[in-house]
């Protein structure tokens, strides 16, 4: 069932009864149907996160902080909850439960991005030398933006706008402050196979969290077969 939280500002999918005990944040150009098997059963709400399932993208690039404070806004009413986030979602997570502790029970985060282990590569010599000649009005933008999409990656091409601009805000981020302020249990639900979020960097910020980490054989980053299970498996043992 669809609901609306913050006065209308958020739309949610929802499951069992009022208040919800559970609220699941999902990844990047996904939607709160990625945790209909996670919390069936369960009193959740699972947003569709604005630019994402429907819902209208921010007017301006927001980064993981302004989506964790409307989620704040759509959860203080009836917080505290568990917060169970995917990929992007979990980055929101993690904002919300270093800066509004109370709001915050319990975290289970699977395939997040928190740490990178070693300095991001720089873009192709032949990229920056199109950059910036496009700067100064030596080539067009129509050339700017096809080179952009020849090297970009699979979700920047295929952001358009202002969730463009999220993403790169986004992805460069850094999260060590905010795990340092984390009170409260988390455990950690990582795919072996996981590019995204490679299980040694979701080794590192567990050791920051000293949360529990947990490794599925063969799994990837999607929330689907074993690692849907074992982060249902997870969420259960949290509530329980």
């Amino acid at each position: 069932m669809l609901t609306a939280l913050a006065d209308g500002r958020l739309l949610a999918d929802k499951t069992g009864s009022t208040p919800p005990t559970v609220v699941a944040l999902h990844g990047w150009a996904r939607s709160g149907a990625d945790f209909a098997a996670i919390v069936e059963g369960l009193d959740a709400v699972a947003p569709h996160l604005p630019g994402f399932g429907g819902s209208d993208a921010p007017d301006t690039a927001w980064g993981s902080a302004e989506y964790a404070e409307l989620v704040a806004d759509a959860i203080r009413p009836f917080g505290p909850v568990t917060i169970v986030g995917h990929s992007f979602g979990g980055r929101v997570a993690v904002r919300l439960a270093a800066r509004y502790p109370e709001l915050v029970t319990a975290l289970v985060l699977t395939g997040v991005p928190l740490l990178r282990l070693a300095p991001a590569s720089k873009p192709a010599l032949s990229f920056r030398v199109v950059r910036w000649l496009a700067k100064r009005g030596i080539l067009s933008k129509g050339f700017l933006e096809r080179q952009r999409r020849k090297h970009g990656s699979a979700d920047y091409n295929a952001a358009q706008g202002v969730l463009r601009e999220i993403l790169v805000k986004v992805v460069n981020e850094d999260y060590r402050d905010d795990l340092a302020r984390i009170s409260a249990p988390v455990r950690m639900v990582w795919g072996e196979n996981d590019t995204a979020a490679p299980t040694d960097a979701g080794r590192a910020a567990a050791e920051l969290l000293a949360a529990r980490f947990t490794v599925v054989p063969g799994a990837a980053h999607l929330l689907e077969g074993a690692l849907r299970d074992a982060v249902r498996k997870e969420l259960l043992e949290v509530l329980a």
